[in-house]
């Protein structure tokens, strides 16, 4: 499993997060791309490589040409909503903001419908939140883990008059999660940066147990006494890449159903968290011909799986047997080819990457989009992977 680990000694933003991606390894021209479909004019995107207390990382701008304008809930959400985003990318974007939008109602007592943004509708602010979402799926990071968040003292000024730090709305963000402060008089929390921690990471605490292949630094815009640095380990947990696992196989032999039925059955099984569903003609006795329903499950899901079998098909039995698999891991990562980006499967044994599948929903789509044969899409996608990951085939005695 990839996983990435927010190490918070100077607290976290939201252009600190980016900065911090881009300096392990991101690529600025995908990160570019994907946000220039929000459709926002009068801004543009700037990395730059800086120094904090003599430790190098990156720093992320967004310069705006509008002021910062006021925008509600509503209209972040038509923002986002009318963008050509993914789905995911979408609805991952427009929790956080809600999470926001509930925060500051509270903190004014008003409804969630009279809130407008000051400092967090602005472009720049929109871009770090929807940003660092599609950066966490640029990377293909499954699972955040984050330090203890380091909020600083003193207080700041803001739309709403001089406030005390952390700001009322990165303290109720921060709620349930391990906080505290070394003294420095800066701003080192943003609600934006901890609406985004605290929305994403699953754990707060030391580094996890992980093999760690990059390591990034996003700088903040300010000289302290301490490096202004939020700093990110991404790798891998760790497990074996070969996995030898258990599972049930379901099995029956049906000869009187109207073959029609098979795709919602199949349906039905996977939305009930079947891990595979698949059919096998045969010749049953007196040569009636028949289909073997298999389908692959944990042991937990195996007894409601059963139900739906009975429920749905013509069958009275079903066979019920242990099967033991031997799986690679695999990853998910977005390759930049000449139709667009194009997700691909990775398969992994060990330091080995063994095969290389393009997604076909993905490679579908870009055919659609650039009037190109599905199968010149795929190819291009594999040989495009295959170039920036490599392929490598284990020997014999593997």
């Amino acid at each position: 499993m990839k996983i990435a680990y927010f190490d918070c000694f100077a607290g976290i933003s939201g252009d600190m997060i980016i900065g911090s991606f881009l300096d392990s390894g991101l690529d600025f021209n995908m990160l570019k791309s994907e946000l220039d479909k929000l459709k926002l004019d009068d801004y543009h995107l700037k990395a730059e490589k800086v120094t904090r207390s003599n430790i190098a990382g990156t720093k992320f701008n967004v310069i705006c040409n509008e002021n910062r304008k006021k925008r509600s809930l509503n209209d972040i959400e038509k923002i986002i909503n009318k963008s050509t985003l993914e789905k995911k990318i979408k609805k991952q974007s427009l929790e956080i903001f809600g999470r926001l939008a509930r925060v500051e109602a509270a903190i004014h007592g008003k409804n969630i419908d009279e809130i407008y943004f000051h400092e967090i509708g602005a472009i720049d602010s929109i871009i770090d939140i929807v940003g660092t979402v599609i950066s966490i799926k640029l990377l293909a990071i499954e699972k955040i883990y984050s330090s203890k968040i380091h909020v600083g003292t003193g207080s700041i000024n803001t739309e709403h008059g001089r406030l005390p730090l952390p700001a009322p709305a990165a303290a109720e963000l921060l709620k349930g999660i391990p906080v505290y402060s070394e003294g420095i008089g800066s701003e080192l929390t943003t609600p934006t940066g901890a609406a985004l921690i605290s929305s994403l990471a699953e754990e707060f605490g030391v580094v996890p147990e992980m093999e760690i292949d990059s390591i990034g630094y996003g700088a903040g815009a300010r000289d302290l006494e301490i490096p202004n640095m939020l700093r990110i380990f991404t790798g891998v947990t760790f497990q074996k890449r070969c996995i030898n696992d258990l599972k049930i196989m379901l099995e029956t032999n049906i000869d009187d159903m109207n073959p029609q039925f098979y795709q919602y059955v199949s349906e039905r099984l996977f939305a009930a968290g079947a891990i595979d569903v698949y059919t096998v003609p045969i010749i049953m006795k007196k040569s009636r011909p028949g289909i073997i329903l298999n389908v692959l499950s944990s042991r937990e899901d195996a007894d409601r799986l059963a139900d739906i079998i009975f429920t749905e098909t013509t069958s009275s039995g079903i066979r019920i047997n242990p099967v033991r698999r031997k799986i690679l891991e695999r990853e998910i990562r977005s390759i930049e080819t000449k139709y667009g980006a194009i997700k691909v499967k990775i398969h992994i044994s060990g330091d080995k990457v063994i095969n290389i599948s393009p997604e076909y929903e993905d490679c579908a789509e870009k055919a659609r989009q650039n009037g190109a044969p599905v199968k010149k899409v795929y190819d291009e996608a594999k040989e495009s992977a295959q170039k920036q990951i490599g392929i490598n085939y284990p020997d014999n005695n593997y």
